[in-house]
């Protein structure tokens, strides 16, 4: 059966040359896709299953360097006690399937991607899964870069100036229309920069919707997408989580994040844990979230944008999808002003 993004003939081929502790025939299954690199789950002759992801298809530009730095990256972290997949290989060559790939172990556990994904976890395994989401980051923050490999990814001061920098131009080149909230926010965040507290890996899209988890033990067995790492402020991740966080009992922030659901550790307490897991001082929080907020209007708008104009070839969305991201851009630009406020 034929599996879109998959030329299962020179796929096999490859795997069968590259890979060790599998054969052939394999059978692909798209697991995630879209917008961002796709995934595919892949089961071997002998019942082995293992993962491959490549980028998306369609008019997406598709650079070598991405999957090859994503699995640069995936195995260096896997050599310290953040818990991912183990990598298998990499494929650089395009004539085997369009665009480069990489193999990786498939690691069992369950995605938290919406409230209803965690309603059958009890109270304490979503208190515990909580905990160790925020264990896991600070122990992602503690790794020496150099140690792992990873010194050169990318500049490792000035992060937040740069990012700022970055996300005002791609308002400017990326907006439907004037919101004077984003232009606002902008202006705030440059005229205060926090010092940048060290340099870490920064994960650049952190929650629970990018992490697999054991339901039952209320732990993180698996970090997914690192597409968007890199070297830079650890705050970042702290404060992006914060935007997606929903307070127990108040209305869901994200529908695409299972914490509104009574349980869960507010943010106020995953904030006193990795404090007092790595010393580093929160006080300025606020900022973070706020940053997060706005780029993520920024990133919302986009989107939007390149759907509005037919750029995204052949994906389709309906109207709905489309007044989503629109609407998402205004909210997101709100909550980084009132974040903004409240600092």
């Amino acid at each position: 059966m034929s599996v879109t993004g998959i030329d299962s003939d020179r796929v096999t081929e490859w795997l069968d040359r590259n890979v060790e502790g599998i054969e052939g025939p394999y059978r692909f299954e798209l697991i995630t896709g879209g917008r961002s690199n796709l995934t595919y789950r892949v089961v071997d002759a002998q019942d082995t299953t293992f993962v491959l992801r490549r980028p998306p298809t369609g008019d997406v530009l598709a650079s070598a360097h991405d999957m090859v730095r994503e699995h640069t990256i995936i195995s260096a972290v896997g050599r310290t006690p953040v818990p991912v997949p183990a990598t298998m290989g990499v494929c650089h060559d395009t004539e085997v399937n369009g665009a480069p790939f990489y193999v990786m172990s498939h690691v069992e556990g369950t995605v938290l991607d919406s409230p209803e994904a965690a309603v059958d976890m009890g109270y304490d395994q979503r208190y515990a899964a909580g905990e160790h989401l925020i264990d896991v980051l600070a122990d992602l923050h503690d790794v020496d870069v150099d140690e792992v490999g990873l010194g050169d990814l990318a500049k490792r001061d000035g992060y937040v100036e740069r990012q700022v920098r970055r996300w005002t131009t791609q308002w400017e080149r990326s907006k439907t229309r004037e919101l004077p909230s984003i232009d606002e926010v902008g202006r705030r965040l440059a005229d205060r920069l926090p010092t940048q507290v060290g340099v870490a890996i920064a994960h650049g899209d952190y929650r629970f919707g990018n992490c697999l988890v054991d339901t039952d033990e209320g732990r993180v067995t698996g970090v997914l997408d690192w597409e968007l790492c890199t070297l830079g402020d650890p705050l970042a991740d702290v404060g992006y989580l914060g935007v997606y966080w929903s307070e127990p009992g108040e209305e869901q922030s994200r529908a695409n994040d299972p914490t509104g659901i009574a349980g869960f550790p507010t943010y106020a307490d995953l904030l006193e844990r990795y404090a007092n897991r790595t010393g580093r001082d929160l006080s300025n929080i606020a900022y973070y979230v706020a940053f997060s907020s706005w780029r993520l209007a920024v990133i919302s708008e986009g989107v939007y944008a390149r759907f509005l104009n037919g750029a995204m070839g052949d994906q389709e969305i309906d109207q709905e999808a489309m007044d989503g991201f629109k609407a998402g851009t205004e909210h997101l630009a709100e909550e980084a002003l009132a974040a903004l406020s409240s600092s």
